[in-house]
């Protein structure tokens, strides 16, 4: 569902946005990619907004293929490699919270000399994800708004508490203390913050950022028509994430290694389907009745067939859009904690919160015979969807992001 009711600031002139983007936003094959598109699409309604894209997979050209793009394209930066190699430029990345190119990519510093004379003819600069501001060798952004989504630092808190070994414990430890050390400097650098969630606002607070902090939350479309599901038999149970993106992987190794085979044993005919980017490729985990789908455009059929939706995410920061989608759906969920995470769910009455491999498979099996139980639970997501989770309801959270930050960058000498 579009957002098409044109709202200006309270200001009076509709603002000029550039909108700096890592991805293209021209495709919605992922959660990050689409909370890109339709951020951008409730930037339209309040003004005119331009894009830049940061383009390290060709996505300019794919761009300038359409013949009626949604969005107008400004500019394009190629992205390059600023990789720390030695060990004085590893100890500067542990320890120096202000360094440039922490991800070890990024644009060149002409290239920032052409953003920089762009942004000026611009009354906002909104950058989506965090990322896409680090890949420019510029600390602090005047008249900018960051939409974080993923807190690196809470990334790698989850790496950390999940390490398998003592070289990855201590791996993940000093990624943290690294990420940390930014983290705590992000109310130097824009005028005006976003996160997914309540508790990466809360969190972000504890760290001293004292800008201003908005929560906007990962949606997803509402359906046209309220969804009808038929629960394949024997039972199914699905997973949407792309493949490529290593918590959604590892989550599904994860549960196709320690939950499938207990669900398998109690639930011999059921399968277990796969959905997204490179979910048939070589990343797929093996198993007997395993389905790798790939990239289904709307899949919302497919879904109607599970009997619940899995999220056994046990890595990553942010909010899952994966829940969301499942709500919109009205299917069934099985998460953990983490992959529930922003959500502030109750477990048995949206979706069934399990951490470990027996208590996720029990919750599995548990679904499958008791579908008078798995209706009511969907029943209740679906109705907490239509009041937070939908674009349109998270529309008014975007415009009060654009007016805070219009209202910070205007107060400043």
């Amino acid at each position: 569902m579009h957002m098409h009711q044109n709202s200006p600031p309270k200001s009076g002139k509709p603002p000029r946005i550039l909108f700096v983007s890592p991805h293209s936003l021209n495709r919605m094959t992922g959660a990050s990619e689409a909370r890109a598109v339709q951020t951008a699409r409730a930037l339209q309604t309040m003004g005119e907004v331009c894009a830049v894209v940061l383009d390290s997979e060709g996505w300019a050209q794919e761009w300038a293929a359409l013949t009626n793009p949604e969005f107008r394209l400004e500019q394009r930066f190629e992205i390059h490699p600023f990789p720390n190699l030695t060990p004085y430029q590893k100890l500067r990345w542990l320890y120096d919270g202000r360094l440039n190119y922490p991800h070890g990519t990024g644009v060149n510093a002409a290239g920032l000399a052409q953003l920089q004379d762009l942004a000026r003819q611009f009354d906002l600069i909104w950058f989506c994800k965090l990322r896409g501001a680090n890949q420019f060798p510029q600390w602090a952004w005047p008249r900018s708004f960051v939409d974080i989504d993923d807190v690196p630092s809470t990334y790698a808190l989850a790496e950390l508490q999940n390490a398998q070994s003592l070289k990855a414990w201590l791996q993940a430890w000093l990624r943290y203390q690294s990420w940390h050390r930014r983290d705590r400097l992000l109310g130097e650098r824009f005028d005006a913050l976003g996160v997914c969630s309540e508790p990466d606002r809360q969190y972000l607070k504890t760290l001293g950022v004292n800008k201003p902090l908005h929560v906007i939350p990962n949606g997803f479309d509402a359906p046209k028509a309220e969804p009808f599901r038929q629960p394949a038999a024997p039972p199914r149970f699905g997973f949407i994430g792309i493949f490529d993106y290593a918590p959604n992987h590892e989550a599904a190794q994860w549960f196709a290694r320690e939950c499938w085979p207990l669900i398998k044993h109690e639930l011999p005919g059921a399968r277990l389907r796969l959905v997204g980017r490179e979910s048939d490729g070589p990343l797929k985990p093996r198993g007997p009745e395993i389905d790798g789908l790939g990239f289904v455009p709307d899949p919302a059929a497919e879904m109607g067939t599970w009997t619940a939706m899995i999220v056994p995410i046990r890595t990553g920061a942010g909010t899952r859009g994966k829940i969301a989608h499942a709500f919109s759906a009205k299917c069934p969920v099985v998460s953990t904690t983490l992959g529930a995470h922003g959500y502030e769910l109750e477990s048995g009455h949206e979706a069934i919160i399990a951490d470990t491999p027996e208590d996720f498979a029990r919750a599995c099996v548990q679904l499958a015979c008791d579908p008078a139980r798995s209706q009511r639970m969907a029943e209740c997501a679906w109705k907490a969807f239509l009041e937070r989770w939908t674009w349109d309801a998270i529309l008014p959270r975007i415009h009060a992001a654009v007016e805070d930050c219009l209202r910070a960058s205007s107060m400043k000498p």
